[in-house]
């Protein structure tokens, strides 16, 4: 996860993880948390048109955009403080996919758009596209844990998410706004501009 080092929604529907979960053809909502804090050849500018290349490339991977917050400029946490700031939003999206295929998808968009596979853990990073919900989904595996497993523990994810809908919930019930109430103000999140442009519906 990427802000200050990177990334729900209300379910559409209520199936789980696996490929029977979905009926085919029906839609889950859900939640991604955008970040970047370094250029990159991929793309050109700078920390806002990678996020944007990040929305204008989802939709051909069958993930729609329905909404984006503000973008917030964040104080790097984690294992590398000694970076620049990143750059943070959060898209309400849509999609069929199922979560381990959305998980790839968005691999493979970060990879178009210039990041690096294997770089240091919470260091820079051209973008970063994490999966923060998807509908009601509780994952636990190898590969993706959901909810992301930092949702409810970082200010950059929560107050972008909170933007976009304040009475988002986890799926045990959690509201995004009391994690958020009861986090330390001391991590910096600063609003840094209008929400990326989504692609007409």
């Amino acid at each position: 996860m990427s802000g200050g080092s990177g990334a729900g929604a209300t379910a559409a529907t209520d199936g789980g993880p696996g490929d029977a979960g979905t009926p085919e053809g029906e839609r889950r909502r859900g939640l991604l948390g955008l970040g970047s804090n370094v250029g990159g050849a991929a793309v050109g500018g700078g920390r806002r048109a990678h996020l944007q290349a990040a929305v204008d490339g989802l939709g051909a991977a069958g993930i729609e955009v329905l909404a984006s917050s503000s973008v917030y400029d964040t104080d790097p946490v984690g294992e590398v403080p000694d970076q620049p700031s990143f750059l943070n939003a959060c898209l309400l999206v849509a999609t069929a996919l199922e979560p381990l295929a959305l998980l790839d998808a968005v691999k493979a968009l970060e990879a178009r758009l210039g990041r690096e596979a294997g770089g240091v853990r919470h260091g820079p990073r051209a973008i970063d596209i994490d999966i923060l919900l998807l509908g009601d989904v509780q994952l636990a595996g190898e590969r993706m844990t959901l909810p992301h497993e930092q949702l409810l523990s970082r200010r950059f994810v929560l107050i972008p998410a909170l933007e976009l809908d304040f009475a988002l919930r986890a799926p045990d019930g959690t509201r995004l706004s009391d994690a958020l109430a009861a986090l330390d103000v001391s991590e910096g999140v600063r609003w840094a501009g209008p929400p990326l442009a989504c692609p007409a519906p």
